[in-house]
Parts: structure tokens; C-alpha cells; sequence
């Protein structure tokens, strides 16, 4: 399969003892430029905000999600509009009363695709605080919907069955039914693509949402889940201490190791 999100190779594959050629599908990698124009005592301001290693596609909500999850707008109304100024680039300016959060905009960082938090100017800021209370403390979801949401995201995830190469996060209701799903190279990429999508739809907060992910849960991906009100977080592999920590802060229910009917519920 190709698509605006892989690209289709030739390899040589040793198989059975000797070299084949074949055809191979790889995941694409590109920079992002996310630029913010916004008004500063009285006068326009256009700053770079952040390049990011990305999967082209849905480069909009990337960018939505992104300032929203990191702080530095809190609601889709204070956006004014978003633009693609270019394939790697793109404009997002607020609205002319919204002054943004000045010391989120010091970050002024280049992330890879496996971090999104190892660019941050100090640790500091690293700790944003959501906007949005998880009123629901403590869910312990049904585990007969847990369990079913994998086989529910395979479907879905058809670019990852034929690269291997993206992280997928997939919204679900409390009831297990699919709602979106986005893909990308990069697991925050990823899960601000998904945040994006729901915050330009104007859906926020997402409290009564479980958020899949398809690796590891790290502790900007559940910070990034604790900004936009998700309760319930699903990994299906492990998370870090860092994680739990700001989960049991957060009220979010943390669930790891999802492998058929078995998981670990961690808070």
C-alpha cells in the first residue's frame, strides 16, 4: 500500500539462504515547521514554535494539538485560523485578544520522532498543568471492552500492518466503539494529531473517551492525554515510572502489557 505516508522501496532480503530482491513499504519521516503568529503589545508577532520529525498528513491538527497539549493556547477559539504554508510547514495564528503563554513559546525547540519532551528548555517545563479536572478518578473500566479495543484497532490501522513503522493513537468510547484514529512515526505525533482532530471539531474535553496507544506510555503521552480530560489510558506495552507518577496525579486509569485477554492495571 502507498500513500501520502509511505513510500514503496526495493530491498534485498535474505531468506533461506540467499538474497532476494523484493519490494518494501517505509513509513515517511519529514520535518515539520509549526509557526505561530499572534499580537504582542499592540504589534504582530510570527515565531517559530517548533520543528518536529513527523509522518506528513493531518499536519494541521498536529499543529492544533501540539500548542494545545503543550499549553500554550487552551481552547480552540482562541485559533483564528491554520494555514499549510508549505509540505513542511505551517502557520497557526490566534486570534488578535489571545496573548499566549509566554514561557511555553521559550521552548523554541527542534524534537525527533521518539521524543517530544527531550527538546524542552528546562524540566520546568515539562510539567504542564490541563485545564480540564478528571472527575471520574479511579475507573476501572469493564475488561471485556480493554481487551477487545486491539482487534478494533488492527482494523483500522492498515498502514501500520503493511510498514510496521508508525505508532498509532486511537480514541474509543467508554463502550469500546471506535471514534478516530491517527498514525504517525512519532507516538506524540501521533497522539496530537488524534487531540487535534477532536479539539478542531470542537469535542473537549474528552472525559468520556479511552485512549489506546500502541506502544509504550510514556510520560509526555500521558500528560498530553491528562491536557485534553481523557480518564482512561491504554497501552499496549509498558510505562514508565514517570508516567504512573502523573497518572495517580492526574485521577487517569493506567492500563499496560494489553496482550489478548491479559493486561496490568497500574492505577
Amino acid at each position: 500500500m502507498k500513500s501520502e505516508s509511505t513510500i514503496e522501496i526495493h530491498v534485498s532480503r535474505y531468506e533461506n539462504g540467499k538474497l532476494q530482491e523484493r519490494k518494501d513499504i517505509l513509513a515517511i519521516e519529514e520535518p515539520l515547521e509549526i509557526k505561530m503568529k499572534y499580537f504582542s503589545n499592540g504589534l504582530p508577532v510570527e515565531k517559530n514554535i517548533s520543528i518536529t520529525m513527523r509522518t506528513p498528513g493531518n499536519d494541521e491538527e498536529l499543529s492544533c494539538g501540539f500548542i494545545f497539549t503543550e499549553g500554550i493556547i487552551s481552547d480552540f477559539t482562541q485559533i483564528k485560523s491554520t494555514q499549510q504554508l508549505s509540505e513542511n510547514s505551517t502557520l497557526v495564528e490566534l486570534q488578535d485578544n489571545i496573548i499566549p503563554n509566554e514561557n511555553k513559546l521559550e521552548r523554541n525547540f527542534y524534537t525527533t520522532s521518539s521524543c517530544g519532551v527531550c527538546g524542552k528548555a528546562s524540566i520546568d517545563a515539562i510539567n504542564t498543568v490541563s485545564n480540564f479536572k478528571i472527575e471520574n478518578k479511579f475507573i476501572r473500566p469493564d475488561p471485556s471492552v480493554i481487551v477487545s479495543l486491539p482487534e478494533k484497532l488492527s482494523k483500522q490501522q492498515e498502514i501500520f500492518k503493511s510498514t510496521g513503522g508508525l505508532h498509532a493513537s486511537a480514541l474509543f468510547d467508554l463502550s469500546g466503539e471506535f471514534i478516530e484514529l491517527r498514525e504517525d512515526v512519532g507516538r506524540h505525533n501521533a497522539l496530537d494529531k488524534l487531540i487535534g482532530s477532536m479539539l478542531i471539531k470542537n469535542i473537549m474535553p474528552l472525559s468520556k473517551s479511552i485512549l489506546l496507544l500502541s506502544g509504550r506510555a510514556s510520560f509526555e503521552l500521558i500528560q498530553k492525554a491528562s491536557m485534553a480530560g481523557i480518564p482512561i489510558v491504554v497501552a499496549i506495552g509498558a510505562p514508565s515510572s514517570l508516567a504512573l507518577e502523573l497518572a495517580k496525579e492526574s485521577g487517569i486509569t493506567l492500563i499496560g502489557f494489553l496482550r489478548g485477554d491479559k493486561y496490568n492495571l497500574y492505577c
